[in-house]
């Protein structure tokens, strides 16, 4: 079975659909399935410095890179309009026995459910959030119009919709589409434990050996709610603890998130260690006290796996959909999205050191028993096997 994956961008800057599709791919090869990713060179305001019109390894993964058009017009730019994947579509979609399409709103997606479509080429749709009730009010006129004229007959003629969790799926009814979906969640590589991680990451930041650390870990993006931890930790200036903000994002969004962390005299006690991997980011993870996450919408967050992971408790608002398995199993809290609300759970979990080692004892075997990514990609791999078995049908 060869399977092409598509998505307008594979870069970092993009957050997690990017990472997760490279991810995926990689476990759906070591399941025996032939996947690829066709895609741009897109990378934000700059473009990837990869090899273009040719299959090549990256990260482990093969991938076909495009180049994307770079006009200086930001709405265009972000289309992510690549005249040559279009063309390589066109002649090579037929190769493969599934498509499978991730995200919405761009060229890259689009097209290919079109192309499919034209070609008979059975394909599977994962929105990663995009048709989630916080996303679709964001520029809601422009979006509402292209679902209605072009994207809401291409997800009604997939063969699937692949979505991340319970929540996610509860929010699509909203949209009112046919065609069927089924929920599989990310999955992640555990890192090994580093021993000596809270002692590193303090020296890394040059800190006291005992002092508490909040963590904040992930894309730098108004989605994320980093505006209210913000306001909620501006609360808790009364006790003792560093902030980290582990992320990068639109230069713009960042000069603001600065201006936020003096406006509420946070900035003596935040470090801003911007993006993060491989042992850093580790460190960050296993080094600290507490991870918060309190964005708006989330329709997964494999960052959390990765606090769980490391052992970390977590402190999530309702929009992250990963809040379900945290109530459900009592590994740390869910704050409403508010200041009052967020500081409250922040300050219960710091005051109780004993609740944190619990959870951290608690959390890391369950994430390794149903969230590796070997597992999930046999689970999609007999998706795959469903979908073309019905489109035979």
């Amino acid at each position: 079975m060869r399977v092409l994956h598509v998505i307008a961008s594979v870069a970092d800057i993009r957050g997690g659909p990017s990472r997760a599709i490279l991810d995926m791919v990689n476990a759906l090869n070591y399941a025996g399935v032939d996947a690829e990713i066709a895609t741009t060179n897109d990378a934000g305001s700059s473009l990837l410095d990869v090899p273009l019109y040719e299959r090549v390894q990256y990260q482990g993964v093969p991938v076909y890179f495009f180049p994307r058009f770079s006009p200086p017009v930001h709405a265009i730019r972000e289309f992510a309009f690549s005249w040559p994947l279009a063309q390589w579509l066109w002649n090579h979609l037929d190769d493969y026995d599934l498509v499978h399409v991730h995200a919405l709103f761009s060229m890259p997606c689009t097209l290919t459910m079109v192309l499919a479509r034209l070609k008979n080429i059975p394909y599977i749709l994962a929105p990663h959030g995009l048709l989630c009730r916080w996303s679709l009010q964001q520029s809601a006129q422009r979006k509402a119009t292209y679902l209605r004229l072009i994207e809401h007959a291409n997800l009604n003629h997939s063969a699937g919709l692949h979505l991340n969790s319970q929540l996610e799926q509860r929010e699509l009814e909203a949209v009112q589409l046919t065609a069927p979906s089924f929920v599989l969640s990310h999955g992640l590589h555990p890192a090994e434990l580093i021993p000596d991680a809270r002692q590193k990451l303090r020296t890394m930041l040059k800190l006291a050996p005992d002092e508490p650390i909040i963590l904040f870990l992930s894309r730098l993006h108004p989605k994320k709610g980093l505006d209210l931890l913000i306001a909620a930790l501006s609360q808790l200036r009364h006790r003792r603890f560093t902030f980290v903000i582990a992320g990068s994002g639109d230069s713009d969004y960042e000069v603001e998130i600065d201006q936020l962390l003096q406006d509420h005299r946070l900035s003596d006690r935040t470090c801003r260690v911007g993006f993060v991997e491989g042992e850093k980011k580790n460190i960050c993870l296993q080094g600290a006290d507490l991870f918060v996450l309190t964005s708006h919408s989330e329709n997964f967050g494999v960052v959390v796996l990765e606090a769980l992971a490391s052992r970390l408790p977590v402190v999530l608002t309702p929009g992250v959909a990963l809040s379900d398995l945290i109530n459900t199993h009592q590994l740390g809290a869910v704050a409403e999205l508010n200041e009052g609300a967020i500081a409250k759970s922040i300050e219960h979990l710091l005051n109780n050191p004993d609740l944190r080692t619990s959870i951290g004892d608690r959390a890391r075997p369950l994430v390794l028993e149903r969230y590796t990514w070997n597992a999930i990609g046999t689970q999609l791999g007999d998706r795959y096997k469903t979908a073309l078995a019905q489109e035979v049908s």
